[in-house]
């Protein structure tokens, strides 16, 4: 199961976020109202509620995972009414997070690295054909004195030859060609996930550069 330390939020995100299509929908509150939540990611989500908003207004989202809360202050980025009757209107709004609410961003990295890996955990084992799930992901949390040592991010990017190009990086954006991760990250686990990469069909890359994304967050950049 992954795991990642807790990251401060960062006030100005130049990051394009994944976000993680739901199953099934979440239920939460937006600002003390009923709404689910659709699409979910580390800087944000995206939701269904009644009523109508503005963008950059703000607002508070709350929802539970294994019997805890999970509450952000947001800011509204987008909002749309798609259906409207005579005493209400039904929307779809995205939602960026500004600031966790105690350890909100802490339980958030748990619930995103737990789907995500049940989700390729569940796609290795479908392609397989075995039925069995196990662990899909190897990236792990590693002791406090390695995170402390090595610093920065690594880009690892498949070429068209079949050959991964790794280098270290500043830029926190995950590429289209492969994966961006914490440079702490051992290096053991890092082949196996390229090699997951490699067999993998492109929602399941997608899965790796989000699972990737909450490595990144734990880093604090310049």
């Amino acid at each position: 199961m992954l795991a990642f330390a807790s990251a401060p939020m960062l006030k100005h995100d130049r990051r394009i976020f994944q976000r993680l299509r739901l199953a099934r929908p979440i239920l939460g509150t937006l600002d003390g109202q009923n709404a689910l939540i659709l699409d979910l990611g580390v800087a944000g989500a995206f939701v269904e509620h009644y009523g109508v908003t503005t963008p950059n207004a703000r607002l508070r989202l709350q929802f539970r995972w294994h019997t805890e809360d999970i509450e952000f202050e947001c800011e509204v980025a987008r909002t749309q009414v798609v259906r409207r009757s005579s005493t209400n209107a039904l929307s779809h709004t995205g939602v960026r997070f500004a600031r966790p609410v105690g350890d909100s961003e802490a339980r958030l990295h748990d619930l995103m690295a737990t789907f995500v890996g049940n989700l390729l955990a569940s796609q290795k084992a479908n392609a397989s054909g075995t039925g069995h799930v196990d662990d899909a992901l190897p990236l792990s949390e590693v002791g406090g004195a390695r995170r402390a040592r090595v610093r920065g991010l690594m880009s690892y990017r498949l070429r068209p030859d079949g050959k991964w190009l790794r280098r270290p990086t500043t830029d926190p954006a995950q590429p289209p060609d492969g994966f961006t991760v914490a440079a702490y990250e051992y290096e053991a686990d890092l082949e196996v996930l390229c090699v997951a990469y490699e067999k993998a069909d492109e929602e399941g890359r997608r899965m790796i550069r989000l699972v990737s994304e909450l490595s990144v967050r734990t880093v604090t950049l310049p």
